[in-house]
């Protein structure tokens, strides 16, 4: 395939991405609303770093985790996506998983887990630990994967939260599995470019064409990147970050608004970051995946307190709290140019939003909370009770930086050490 990039990017990409990337972002009015080693923070750290907000409630995040439990994840693990025929994917096993560390929930975590290595498995025997990112329904009354190829994002998320797993609830067993998959995302998503290394989306037959990378910024991910150099000293994990920090700048050079794109391509040859202008659904715009950068570069800042981090939040972050100044609202979707493609607003841009903004401008945060994401919450729902990724990004946006000891997110007896 990769001698026939035309066809690839053509089929291969509108079959592997359309609805995924990352698996379940509706771009609809239904998702709308009307490098030393760092050190993790302590409780007081954090509050140097970010002025003090209304408290978020515990008792709404749990109550929200109660609500997304009953309504999205099955008694046997899995996690359906209302809005996309009752598919799952292994982004929302991954999703199910990290909440569940978050809030302390070992069973709803061993149910998901135990569901997506029995149902997402990509081979038979499978070739590797890496879950197929799309299983559903087809033909008349079967079900299984629709699609057995993978997404990094997930496979990212669902280790971070296997480590995090082995050590909140003392299981030797997550960690073993954890180390058995970053064998296989290195050997499957990670690629050299030069002297740098970057995660790709998925496959390489569809995302590293003839003298090209496909990438996507919101699937960096700094903190899972420190969490993996813990736990396997046999890869470069930490070269990842660097990259990943390069990726999100360049992104935001293309930008008129300098904001991060949901899509981007990377020239090999000469190394210069490009803007993805033609067919949907692989494209350069800030979108529903581009939120998630806010959200995963705001946990860098706070539980490892990189400089990188607050910084590019304090760099890029400028348009929208000026449209937020003169509206107040802030489109779903801006375009390179910086024009808005959608005249709605999307409570999971919102959340998203909340945890970088608390660190830079908790004003801003406050009012984005009272006025966009509290009256949005009815009955433990964001929206309303179908909107899959609207509930996971508001509450991981929510979620306070303490959620996790630093305990959990470097031990006292695991350094880091940089590959040889």
């Amino acid at each position: 395939m990769r001698s026939h990039f035309a066809k690839s990017l053509v089929m291969t990409l509108l079959i592997l991405l359309s609805g995924w990337m990352g698996g379940c972002r509706h771009d609809t009015q239904s998702q709308a609303q009307t490098t030393p080693s760092p050190v993790p923070t302590t409780e007081a750290s954090i509050a140097s770093i970010a002025p003090p907000l209304t408290l978020i409630d515990p008792a709404l995040l749990k109550q929200s985790w109660k609500a997304y439990r009953q309504r999205f994840i099955q008694a046997d693990g899995r996690v359906i996506d209302w809005e996309a025929e009752a598919r799952s994917t292994s982004e929302g096993q991954a999703y199910a998983m990290l909440r569940s560390v978050f809030i302390d929930d070992p069973k709803t975590f061993a149910l998901t887990l135990t569901w997506a290595e029995k149902n997402l498995k990509r081979g038979d025997p499978p070739a590797d630990m890496l879950w197929a990112w799309k299983w559903g329904r087809y033909g008349q009354k079967r079900w299984g994967i629709l699609d057995r190829n993978f997404a990094s994002d997930a496979d990212v998320d669902a280790i971070t939260a296997l480590i995090l797993a082995s050590r909140r609830w003392q299981r030797p067993d997550y960690l073993r599995l954890a180390q058995t998959k970053l064998r296989d995302l290195w050997a499957l998503a990670i690629v050299p470019v030069g002297d740098q290394r970057y995660l790709l989306p998925g496959p390489r037959e569809a995302f590293q064409p003839p003298n090209k990378l496909v990438l996507n910024p919101s699937y960096f991910s700094p903190v899972a990147f420190r969490l993996f150099a813990q736990v396997d000293r046999a890869h470069d994990w930490l070269s990842l970050i660097n990259s990943g920090y390069a990726v999100l700048e360049n992104s935001a050079s293309l930008s008129t608004l300098k904001l991060p794109s949901d899509w981007l391509a990377l020239d090999t040859e000469t190394k210069q970051f490009q803007a993805l202008l033609g067919t949907e659904p692989v494209y350069s715009r800030y979108g529903f995946d581009a939120y998630r950068v806010w959200w995963r570069v705001a946990l860098d800042a706070n539980w490892y307190r990189e400089p990188r981090a607050k910084r590019y939040l304090q760099e890029h972050l400028g348009a929208l709290q000026q449209l937020w100044r003169s509206q107040p609202k802030i489109p779903a979707q801006i375009d390179l140019r910086g024009t808005p493609t959608a005249t709605y607003e999307a409570t999971s841009q919102y959340g998203a939003l909340y945890a970088a903004f608390r660190l830079i401008d908790p004003p801003m945060a406050e009012d984005l909370y009272q006025k966009k994401i509290l009256p949005q919450y009815r009955n433990g729902f964001w929206d309303h009770n179908s909107a899959y990724y609207t509930q996971n990004l508001v509450w991981f946006g929510l979620a306070p930086a303490t959620v996790l000891s630093p305990q959990l997110l470097q031990p006292a007896n695991v350094t880091p050490q940089p590959h040889p």
